[in-house]
C-alpha cells in the first residue's frame, strides 16, 4: 500500500498521503470501505456456526471477488470457494484457494480451454462444476477426455420457472445416470440454490426443495465414486439448509456443503433483515457468541445543498449498490469530528450515475464539504463497482488497499 503521487491514480479512491485517514480527506472520495474488525467478527461467526452444525463452509466468493478475503476465509477453515464463472474460478486459484465449486455451468469451448488450462497449472486444486443437460456433459466429456483430463460435476437441480437446473428430481437423477458413463467426467454429488424460491412465505417451498434434494442424493449415491457433495444455502436459508439435510437421510459418505456469500460484509438493508429472522427461528445461531456486522460503507462527501431541505452527495450508481434499497446514511462528520446523528433526519431518496440526493428535516445541520457514511444493503453490487476497497479500523485509518477481481 502506498500513497498516490502519480498524475493517473490506479483506482478512484486513492490514497493522497500515508498515513491515510478518510475523514481527515487524505482519500479521494466517495471510497467504499470495509471495517477489519466487522469483516473478522463475521468470517469468525459464519465459520463457528458451520462448525457448530458440523456442515462444510464454502462461501460463495463471487460477492467479493477480492483474494485477500478469500485467503482469509480459507485460513479461518473454508473448506471450498463458491464462484459463478471460469474467470472467477480462475481468480480464486491465483489467489491460493484449494478447492472452488463453480455453481454454475461450464459452457463453450473458449472458457472449457480456461478451466482445463486452470488445472493444468494448479493440479493440486479440487475444481468441481454443475451440469443440468445432457448436451452440456457431452460437450464437456468431448472436450475433457480430449485434452486427457477429468472434470468434476454435481448435477443441479432446480425448480419450475427459477434458473439453472433440472426442473424435476426424476430428470436430475436420468442425468446423473448418463453422466456417470461419460468419459471425461466424475460425479461428485448434488447442488441447488433454493435462494431462487420466493413469495411471501418461502420456507415451506424450501423444505420441500431440500427434502426432495436429500432423496435424490441417496438413489444418486451409487454413481459417485468417493464422497458425496450436497450442497445449497445462500445467505437467507442455510439454517432451514441445515435442519432439513442434517435429519434427513442421506448417503452415507454425504458432504453437506453451505454456501452463503453477503454474510462476509453483511448489510444495513435486506440481509440484515433475513439474518434477524433467522435468529428468531435458529436456537444455534442464538447460541453463538454476537451476530453478523455490516462492515462495509461507502464514505462520501456533501457536494451541493441547493435547497433547505435538499442535499446531494457526491456518489451515485456507479458506486454502489441499489437493486435493494438505497445506501442511506449511518455517521456525520465535519472537520474530521463526529456530529450528533439523527438517522430520520437524513434520508437517501433518489441516486443518479454520481449523484445521491437527501431529503433533509428542518433540524439536520448538514453543509457543503460534510462527510457522510452510508450503511448498504446487498453488497454484491457495491463489491463490483471497485477496483480497490479500503480496509480501516473502526476510526477510518486505512490499514490497506484490497484488489478486486471482478
Amino acid at each position: 500500500m502506498k500513497y498516490h503521487s502519480e498524475p493517473l491514480v490506479p483506482h478512484k479512491s486513492a490514497l493522497m498521503q500515508m498515513p491515510a485517514n478518510l475523514l481527515a480527506e487524505d482519500v479521494c472520495l466517495p471510497a467504499a470501505i470495509i471495517k477489519k474488525q466487522a469483516l473478522e467478527n463475521n468470517i469468525t461467526w459464519m465459520q463457528r456456526y458451520a462448525d457448530a452444525r458440523g456442515v462444510s463452509l464454502a462461501p460463495h466468493g463471487k460477492t467479493t471477488m477480492t483474494p485477500w478475503i478469500f485467503q482469509a476465509q480459507q485460513a479461518a477453515g473454508a473448506w471450498a470457494i463458491g464462484v459463478g464463472s471460469a474467470w472467477q474460478a480462475g481468480a480464486a486459484m491465483a489467489s491460493g484457494i484449494q478447492r472452488v465449486l463453480m455453481v454454475n455451468q461450464l459452457v463453450g469451448k473458449a472458457n472449457m480451454q480456461l478451466i482445463a488450462q486452470l488445472q493444468r497449472h494448479y493440479p493440486t486444486v479440487d475444481f468441481i462444476c454443475c451440469i443440468d443437460s445432457i448436451e452440456n456433459a457431452r460437450a464437456l466429456s468431448a472436450f475433457f477426455a480430449s485434452q486427457q483430463q477429468t472434470l468434476n460435476v454435481m448435477i443441479e437441480l432446480g425448480v419450475p420457472g427459477g434458473r439453472c437446473g433440472c426442473r424435476s428430481t426424476d430428470a436430475a437423477l436420468a442425468l446423473a445416470k448418463q453422466a456417470a458413463q461419460l468419459p471425461g467426467l466424475r460425479l461428485r454429488g448434488l447442488e441447488l440454490y433454493e435462494g431462487v424460491l420466493h413469495g411471501d412465505d418461502p420456507q415451506p417451498q424450501v423444505e420441500a426443495l431440500l427434502r426432495d434434494a436429500a432423496q435424490l442424493a441417496c438413489d444418486m449415491a451409487s454413481l459417485v465414486d468417493g464422497e458425496f457433495i450436497l450442497t445449497g444455502a445462500g445467505t437467507v436459508w442455510y439454517d432451514v439448509v441445515c435442519n432439513i439435510w442434517l435429519a434427513a437421510e442421506k448417503p452415507d459418505n454425504c458432504r453437506i456443503v453451505i454456501r452463503p456469500g453477503c454474510y462476509i460484509t453483511h448489510d444495513t438493508g435486506i440481509y440484515d433483515a433475513a439474518q434477524q429472522q433467522l435468529l428468531a427461528r435458529d436456537p444455534v445461531a442464538c447460541d453463538l457468541a454476537g451476530d453478523l456486522t455490516s462492515a462495509l460503507e461507502l464514505v462520501a462527501m456533501v457536494q451541493s445543498v441547493p435547497e433547505a431541505d435538499r442535499a446531494v452527495v457526491n456518489f451515485g450508481k456507479r458506486d454502489c449498490a441499489f437493486d435493494a434499497g438505497l445506501p442511506q446514511p449511518v455517521a456525520h462528520y465535519r472537520n474530521g469530528k463526529s456530529l450528533a446523528f439523527d438517522p430520520q433526519a437524513i434520508r437517501s431518496t433518489g441516486i443518479m450515475d454520481q449523484h445521491c440526493m437527501l431529503q433533509l428535516s428542518a433540524n439536520s445541520d448538514v453543509q457543503v464539504g460534510d462527510i457522510l457514511v452510508f450503511g448498504t444493503s446487498h453488497p454484491c453490487l457495491t463489491f463490483d463497482k471497485w477496483k480497490a476497497l479500503l480496509l480501516t479500523d473502526d476510526d477510518y485509518n486505512v490499514l490497506a488497499e484490497l484488489d478486486t477481481l471482478f
